[in-house]
């Protein structure tokens, strides 16, 4: 059984429960520590569903969108699974979906209507 199969067990048995977002940051490898996704909360740019997360023990859930300043870029993800720990790039990117503003089904647009 690899780790793609337990992934998708994972994201189907995680439809009701929920993670700390600092946790769920490192373990989804956009932040490398549970401080750093601390200090980058405390910043004030990420969102969770469009509100602006406060705190590092907000609840995430299977189902949410975040808003996550990285580097010179904002990338927005949908969470597909809660992960059990942090494992390597593919896997924590099985847990994640990127929504892409310039894709063909964009969820957002990138230009403003004159």
């Amino acid at each position: 059984m690899g780790w793609q199969t337990c992934s998708r067990q994972t994201r189907l048995a995680d439809q009701g429960a929920a993670m700390r977002i600092d946790r769920l940051l490192v373990f989804l490898r956009f932040a490398r520590t549970r401080s750093r996704a601390r200090n980058l909360i405390e910043e004030g740019h990420i969102r969770h569903n469009g509100k602006r997360v406060q705190r590092s023990s907000d609840e995430i859930r299977v189902g949410d969108v975040l808003t996550l300043p990285l580097g010179s870029d904002v990338k927005i993800v949908e969470v597909l699974g809660l992960p059990e720990r942090r494992g390597p790039p593919l896997m924590a990117k099985s847990h994640y979906r990127m929504l892409d503003r310039g894709a063909e089904n964009a969820i957002a647009t990138s230009h403003i209507d004159d």
